[in-house]
């Protein structure tokens, strides 16, 4: 008879998340993972399989809770308002901590592509669903569809490069400016007032 898992699995799988998200995946060692969730090998593996299908995991948890941010804004505000808020939170809310660790999808895109190819696959679908919510958004703006859909990736371009900037440790303001610049210029482009 297998013994009980005697750990919170939510609890180690955020610990998780946070240790690959500042590491990255071939960094985090299985020892650091043993350390920072505080368990044994052997835990990990009844618990989470391997270290790869404990990154997949955290991996999904990340993309989920970055949706969830974009939905919860979106029943608050106005569409543009709520996409706005999505960008400037990171550097300016409750995660301003986080936020020179960058976005977990970005950075696995970058670290895995030609290294694990279906690791960056995985991560690229999810900023794929970021940008369809993008998308979405727009239309509910009142966007045409095409230019809904050129604008949403420009709205990718936009979050795939402030997370990277996250990482250069920026001052806020110049990651705020070109934001609200980015802004404006949608507002222009949708014939709605500026801020």
């Amino acid at each position: 008879m297998a013994r009980p898992i005697e750990f919170n699995r939510d609890k180690a799988l955020d610990r998780a998340l946070l240790l690959f998200w500042a590491k990255g995946y071939q960094a985090t060692s299985l020892q650091d993972l043993l350390s920072a969730l505080g368990i044994s090998r052997s835990s990990l593996y009844a618990a989470f399989g391997d270290k790869r299908a404990l990154f997949l995991e955290c991996l999904d948890l990340f993309a989920q809770r970055t949706q969830h941010v974009l939905l919860k804004a979106g029943q608050e505000m106005p569409a543009l308002d709520a996409l706005q808020f999505f960008f400037e939170r990171h550097l300016t809310g409750p995660a301003r901590g986080k936020a020179s660790l960058g976005c977990l999808l970005v950075s696995t895109v970058l670290e895995m592509a030609g290294v694990d190819d279906a690791l960056a696959d995985r991560a690229s679908r999810h900023l794929a669903d970021v940008q369809d919510l993008f998308e979405q958004f727009l239309l509910r703006a009142g966007c045409r569809p095409h230019q809904a859909a050129e604008l949403a990736g420009m709205l990718m371009l936009l979050n795939e490069g402030v997370r990277v900037a996250s990482r250069r440790r920026l001052v806020n303001d110049e990651q705020l400016g070109p934001i609200a610049t980015t802004f404006r210029l949608l507002r222009h482009e949708l014939g709605q007032p500026t801020q």
